[in-house]
């Protein structure tokens, strides 16, 4: 049966109607933001805040009950090893204070004699890890070991010798004590002002007590150390302490200067803590204690400032946005654009930093994907870009 004129007229009417309504009524492309995935350095970090705090820090108090005279040094002075920070007057010295004086006299050789033998335990670890690390300096360069080996084997022998310095100067601390209490006793008896010295070399920190008043035994009187010996204290949550260990990078940044300060892992303190978050929540804690690797004048005692511990990095990988991933299943989905449309893919992820992930297999070099996906994007659906 022939078609009239007509009729082919009023089909192909018909038929250009149809079109012209379904692109009037389609729905529009949805504007998307899209990511690159592309290859480059990959860092996974645990950042946190972190406080500065000097190393070897002496907190000088009174060894008994006297009369504190006015001080005459201020905060920021300079002091040196033997000198008077403080004069203390005592009381005088009767039959049952003489034996008091006499037992905490032994109390102090007993410590001494403790903080003696710490340091000499000290001396023997940090030689044998700076044997250590020599040896294995010497495998790296013959091909026996690994780069990182050696790196951490070279962190290991400086953290041992930090630790020993701090043990030598918690064992002058305590000869220092044990000498205070001696010459107490002996200005009880002759009615002298105590001289309260410095025990080493360094800067005074804070002053407790400024003015002329009674002050009763232990009571800190003046802190004193060494600015250019700073440590970093990060509290972060005690679920990712555990994935902190001694000699991992450290990337010091927001604490005031212009550029970010490199440091290492020393410690993981053994015990957690109860901290309120800003929430309310009361959170499980964990200190990790970091040393800079070069000294920074402008950074002080105290000093607030922001951490980056590098759990994990590489210097090559293919990488898409963390923000591109959403949960499937059992596997991690997300969309790639092709030909206008956003296709749903599952893929495989490696190492997660904080913006950028591992792409272990899904996806090549150069595609775009779908950042910040919303609910109403789905497989197959047409997008646009947006610029």
């Amino acid at each position: 049966m022939t078609l009239s004129k007509t009729q082919r007229i009023a089909g192909l009417s018909l038929a250009a109607v149809a079109l012209i309504l379904f692109f009037v009524f389609r729905p529009a492309p949805l504007p998307v933001d899209t990511g690159v995935v592309r290859r480059g350095p990959l860092q996974v970090t645990l950042d946190g805040e972190g406080v500065t705090r000097v190393n070897d820090r002496y907190v000088l108090a009174a060894p008994v009950t006297g009369k504190l005279l006015r001080m005459t040094i201020e905060e920021g002075d300079s002091v040196r090893k033997g000198s008077v920070l403080a004069s203390l007057l005592p009381p005088e010295l009767d039959s049952r204070a003489g034996q008091e004086a006499a037992a905490k006299a032994e109390a102090a050789r007993a410590l001494f004699a403790e903080a003696n033998a710490r340091h000499r335990r000290a001396l023997l670890t940090r030689e044998q890890a700076d044997r250590h690390a020599v040896r294995y300096r010497n495998l790296k360069q013959e091909g026996a070991v690994s780069l990182e080996a050696a790196e951490l084997a070279a962190s290991e022998a400086a953290i041992a010798r930090k630790e020993a310095e701090a043990a030598g100067a918690a064992a002058t601390a305590a000869r220092y004590s044990l000498d205070a209490i001696q010459t107490f006793t002996n200005s009880q008896i002759s009615g002298k002002p105590l001289a309260v010295i410095s025990p080493a070399d360094g800067r005074v920190l804070r002053i407790h007590e400024k003015s002329e008043r009674l002050i009763t035994a232990g009571s800190p009187i003046v802190d004193i150390g060494d600015p250019s010996a700073i440590e970093i204290v990060i509290d972060v949550l005690s679920s990712e302490a555990t994935k902190v260990r001694p000699g991992n990078p450290v990337v010091i940044t927001a604490w005031g200067g212009r550029k970010d300060l490199r440091g290492v892992v020393k410690s993981i303190e053994p015990a957690a803590y109860t901290k309120v978050s800003a929430l309310g929540i009361e959170e499980k804690r964990v200190n990790i204690v970091a040393l800079l690797n070069a000294y920074e004048p402008l950074l002080g005692d105290n000093f607030r400032v922001q951490a980056e511990i590098v759990l994990s990095e590489a210097n090559n990988v293919l990488q898409v946005p963390v923000s591109a991933l959403f949960r499937g299943k059992d596997e991690w989905h997300l969309f790639v654009i092709d030909g206008g449309k956003a296709v749903e893919k599952a893929v495989r992820i490696g190492m997660r930093g904080t913006w950028q992930a591992e792409l272990l297999s899904g996806l090549r070099e150069g595609e775009k994907v779908v950042v910040h996906p919303t609910n109403e994007l789905r497989d197959g659906m047409r997008v646009k870009i947006q610029e």
